[in-house]
């Protein structure tokens, strides 16, 4: 039963594009929470509460230094976030197209 539930919240955390921005910017390299919530203009609890999501399903990993946590993606989060990436790219252009004409 836990599996079915894991399996409808997973999509519906990315059908929203803050949670795509947030681990697309990661791609660039492990970050710090609070760095993450500026760049993708979310409060610093919204942005560790998406990341303790993305946490849950493997998608990045935490690293404690002090009090501070560095962020980075796991090689799925990476694939993710790629396709995320091309998705956009690919969105981005079917709307150029539309608005040529």
């Amino acid at each position: 039963m836990r599996f079915l539930a894991k399996e409808k919240v997973l999509p519906s955390i990315f059908v929203r594009p803050k949670p795509i921005k947030l681990l697309t910017s990661l791609k660039s390299g492990p970050k710090y929470a609070t760095i993450l919530s500026k760049e993708v203009d979310l409060t610093y609890s919204h942005t560790v509460k998406l990341l303790d999501q993305f946490k849950t399903y493997g998608l990045v990993e935490f690293e404690k230094k002090g009090r501070i946590k560095i962020i980075k993606l796991t090689n799925e989060g990476q694939d993710l976030a790629h396709a995320f990436d091309t998705a956009l790219i690919k969105l981005s252009k079917i709307k150029e197209k539309s608005s040529v004409k």
